[in-house]
């Protein structure tokens, strides 16, 4: 059954913070179709905007809520290879 996880960028530079859903992007399982990133949003809007632009081809859709400080990414499942 799909789930969702939570990844929080609080206290990460922007930079940080792209390497960080990268590498955890990489690493969910297959049924994970749901992404709430926790980036913030009080104390300025440089990793809400990073969040909001960044690009992966798992992302099959971002929703923006009306919690300024969350972005959700829907995401494609892995197709699992055979070996």
């Amino acid at each position: 059954m799909p789930y969702s996880v939570q990844i929080d960028l609080h206290g990460q530079t922007v930079e940080s913070a792209g390497r960080l859903l990268t590498q955890r992007l990489k690493q969910l399982p297959n049924d994970v179709r749901e992404v709430r990133i926790l980036h913030g949003y009080n104390g300025g809007t440089a990793l809400r905007d990073m969040v909001r632009r960044y690009k992966n081809p798992r992302i099959e859709r971002k929703i923006l809520g009306l919690n300024q400080g969350e972005t959700t990414f829907l995401l494609i499942p892995k197709v699992k290879t055979e070996r």
